[in-house]
């Protein structure tokens, strides 16, 4: 699965305003929303499924990144969002360390093997430093579109 497939453009914040984990992940969905991927009445029941699933786990797994996400009944179409935060979260990470970039995952309920293959490419890239690194350089939604489409075209030629 390529990560252009799945990133909603228009859901793509190079300049996080949020102070906390809950907040980014309401500035997220506000995006999503605003897009057209979210209809804005299940804005607040994602919001609190993704903090309920975050309570039971932290999806901060290092590396100054996150992964907040769900598989919802009310999710028609996958859709990831993109937020990088300057000044960093606390998501209460693996490693303990601040945030600063989260993609958050919508995935249908009833579609466990796409949410699996997101997941894998969403972390196949965030695993590696140099993505990591290029993905909190970026300054523009520009930036960010570049790098997943480089990352993709990577992927292919492996």
């Amino acid at each position: 699965m390529n990560l252009l497939d799945i990133v909603v453009q228009d859901a793509i914040n190079t300049d996080l305003t949020s102070d906390s984990r809950n907040a980014a992940i309401g500035e997220l969905l506000d995006m999503l929303v605003k897009a057209g991927k979210v209809k804005s009445e299940l804005r607040d029941d994602f919001q609190k499924a993704i903090i309920k699933r975050e309570n039971k786990g932290s999806t901060g797994f290092g590396h100054g990144v996150a992964v907040p996400h769900i598989k919802h009944e009310q999710v028609e179409q996958m859709a990831v969002a993109i937020g990088i935060c300057r000044e960093g979260l606390d998501f209460k990470s693996l490693d303990g360390q601040p945030v600063h970039s989260v993609f958050l995952l919508l995935s249908p309920e009833d579609r466990p093997s796409e949410h699996l293959e997101a997941m894998e490419a969403v972390f196949g890239n965030l695993s590696q430093e140099t993505f990591r690194k290029f993905l909190f350089q970026a300054t523009t939604t520009e930036d960010v579109v570049t790098l997943l489409g480089e990352a993709d075209a990577s992927k292919l030629n492996t």
